[in-house]
Formats: C-alpha cells, sequence, structure tokens
C-alpha cells in the first residue's frame, strides 16, 4: 500500500516553518492519541502515520531528502519506516494532559520561549522563460526579510547595556503557584518567558533584535525544471531568535508557454510546414530545435500528419542525466499563388495522377466500415 504525501497527512504546506509544523502535528496528536480513543484502530493509525510523518519533516536532514526525492528519500534512513513512538515524547508529558484534558500549564508545562528559535521560512513566486528553464540561467530576487540587528548584534539592548534577568521570574521564564495539590506553572507575564527583560532597548530594532532588510539573492536555476517545481536556498530565509538558525527560502518556478513547442515531460512537440514535392518525392527538412535549426531526412510518401522523432533534442533531465526527443509533425504546405510555369506543371501532374470515383455512404455493417476506411486511405494515399 503507497503511503500518502506526509505534508498531506499533517496538513501543511511544503514551505511549512517549525513551529507551524509542530503545531499540526500536535493538533492531531492530541486528537487521535490512543488513550483519548480507546479501541478506535483508525484513529490509532492515523495517530502513527502523523507521528511518522512529523519524525521526518521535523529533521532537516530527512526533510531535505524528502523534498527531492519522496518517500525514497528517506527509506532505511530512520524514516518512512513506520511508527516511531520516540516521536510523540518530543512533547512531555504536562504538553499532553495540558492540551488533551484542559489543565493548561499545569505540572510545570508552560515553556520557556526565551530560547533559540529557527527563523521562518520564506517563499517566492519566480517566473521565466521557455528558453531559461531550457538551458539554465542565473537570476537575482530581491527578498525583504528579518535579519539580526547590526547595532545590538541581536540582543535587543542599547550599545553599552545587556539584557538582565527578569525579576519577576528570577531568569525561569515561569511563574509557579499552588493550586490545590497541584503546582501551576505559567509563561511569566512580564518577560513573556524569555526570562530576560531590556531596560535600555537598541533604538536601531527598538529592542527586537531583527530589523527588516530588502536582500538581493542570486538564484541558480537548473536547466531542465518545470513549472511548480520549487529550488531550496537554506538558510536565506529569516533570521533566528535568540541564536536560533535561519529559516529557508523556497524559489516556486512558473514557467511561460513557448508558442512553437509544447513541452510533455522532457519531451517537446511542434507541428512544421513541408512542401509537398519533399513529402512525395522524400528529401531533408529543417526543423526549429532549442539549439538551432536540425536538418531531418523525409522519407518518399510522408503523409501529412506523420511524426518525425528527433533524439535528444528534447529538455534535459534537472539532474543532467539524460534529455528528452523532440517530436516534429509534418503539415502540407499548400502555395497560395502560383505562377504560370507552376500552374502548367501542376496540371500535367493532375493529368497523371490517377483518378477515382468515390461516392460516400453511410456503412452498413462493421465491414463496410473498413472498406470505406481503406477506399478513403487510398484515395489520399
Amino acid at each position: 500500500m503507497s503511503k500518502r504525501d506526509y505534508y498531506e497527512v499533517l496538513g501543511v504546506g511544503r514551505t511549512v516553518a517549525e513551529a507551524e509544523l509542530k503545531s499540526a502535528y500536535r493538533k492531531i496528536a492530541m486528537q487521535c492519541h490512543p488513550d483519548r480513543n480507546p479501541g478506535d484502530k483508525a484513529a490509532e493509525e492515523k495517530f502513527k502515520e502523523a507521528a511518522e510523518a512529523y519524525g521526518v519533516l521535523a529533521d532537516p536532514d530527512k526533510r531535505a531528502a524528502y523534498d527531492r526525492f519522496g518517500h525514497a528519500g528517506v527509506r532505511g534512513a530512520g524514516g518512512g519506516a513506520g511508527f516511531d513512538p520516540s516521536v510523540f515524547n518530543e512533547f512531555d508529558f504536562a504538553d499532553v494532559l495540558g492540551n488533551m484534558f484542559g489543565f493548561g500549564d499545569l505540572f510545570g508545562g508552560g515553556r520557556r520561549r526565551g530560547g533559540p528559535q529557527r527563523g521562518a521560512d520564506l517563499r517566492y513566486d519566480l517566473e521565466i522563460s521557455f528558453e531559461e528553464s531550457a538551458k539554465g540561467v542565473e537570476t537575482a530576487v530581491q527578498i525583504p526579510r528579518q535579519e539580526i540587528c547590526a547595532t545590538c548584534k541581536g540582543s535587543g539592548a542599547a550599545d553599552g547595556s545587556s539584557p538582565t534577568g527578569c525579576p519577576q521570574c528570577r531568569g525561569q521564564g515561569q511563574v509557579r503557584f499552588q493550586q490545590g495539590f497541584f503546582t501551576v506553572a505559567r509563561t511569566c507575564p512580564q518577560c513573556r518567558g524569555a526570562g530576560k527583560v531590556i531596560t535600555k532597548p537598541c533604538q536601531t530594532c527598538h529592542g527586537e533584535g531583527r530589523v527588516t532588510r530588502e536582500r538581493k539573492i542570486t538564484v541558480k536555476i537548473p536547466a531542465g525544471v518545470a513549472t511548480g517545481q520549487q529550488l531550496r536556498l537554506q538558510g536565506e530565509g529569516e533570521a533566528g531568535n535568540a541564536g536560533g538558525p535561519p529559516g529557508h527560502l523556497y524559489v516556486v518556478l512558473h514557467v511561460q508557454e513557448h508558442e512553437f513547442f509544447r513541452r510533455e515531460g522532457l519531451n517537446l512537440f511542434c507541428e512544421i510546414p513541408v512542401n509537398f514535392t519533399t513529402l512525395v518525392l522524400g528529401g531533408e527538412v529543417l526543423v526549429p530545435t532549442l539549439d538551432g535549426s536540425e536538418a531531418v531526412k523525409v522519407p518518399e510518401g510522408t503523409q501529412t500528419g506523420t511524426t518525425l522523432r528527433v533524439r535528444g533534442k528534447g529538455l534535459p533531465e534537472v539532474s543532467g542525466r539524460g534529455r528528452g526527443d523532440l517530436f516534429a509533425t509534418v503539415q502540407v504546405q499548400t502555395p497560395r499563388k502560383l505562377n504560370k510555369d507552376q500552374r502548367h506543371l501542376f496540371e500535367q501532374l493532375a493529368r497523371v495522377l490517377p483518378k477515382e470515383k468515390f461516392e460516400p455512404r453511410a456503412p452498413s455493417s462493421e465491414q463496410d466500415e473498413r472498406n470505406l476506411f481503406d477506399r478513403v486511405k487510398d484515395m489520399f494515399g
């Protein structure tokens, strides 16, 4: 049985950031956890499927391999091998109870937010020409993104000062109090879980530690790309918080249609006009390709609608390991105007060509239908 797409399993897009990915998994895990659905095999399978998907997508290396090669890219590498119970353990006991049964931050489950956080991923839609997709191109794009403030180096504090420990939570990021038999821990309202407060904020970033900048980024597009494919530029997303790594930039490609060629996979298709005499007597015709014109042999007696194959003149694979073919369908080119000598020659030809009377009628049987087709073919062949 084939596996579902991991992004589809979790209900997220392919450029999903780490926090949103984790939130999507948590939601499914809470709903479908076996302890909450005793005896429900469907819920249990959905829980295992979500855990397997998250186990791959939450790991940057496995996710990169999955994005490039699908399930085959993570098979045998710790991913795609079924349910891994350790994945669910990433959410501590307090997370599960607090969200599943409404206890909030009981048992010290409040999360400290002051630690390193990965920056958000960004998406950029880029339109390129058909020729650029076929040959590859290097281009530059302007990306607005959050970057580390150069003035305070990301601390958020003004020059000569530094963040100090939060006096309310004493740097823990949480405040605790007794409620009945339980000790309740909640995110500190003063420092919002950071454990530190900034008394003198940086004037450049106003204490945020990050500023928005317009950045020019070079994108190298390999030959053979198609509409919908995306390129991942690692570390070119938004800057992380508190020393966290930056996110990634995903460039989604949109290829313009060509006025002459039509693409199917790696193969190209087109129609070319061919002189009537070339079809009858045979010869050569120049077929346009992405690399210039190519002389192709036309056999004697070629019929209009015949497709000629030019090997290796299609589009290259993105990996560079192969190339498609070009298929040119010939269409008879009927001269619109004839001079006196040309008309005389065609009249001579008309007199020597065999003539056959043809009276079309509806076929009365399957055999008559075949005869009708054969007669039409013979007449125009």
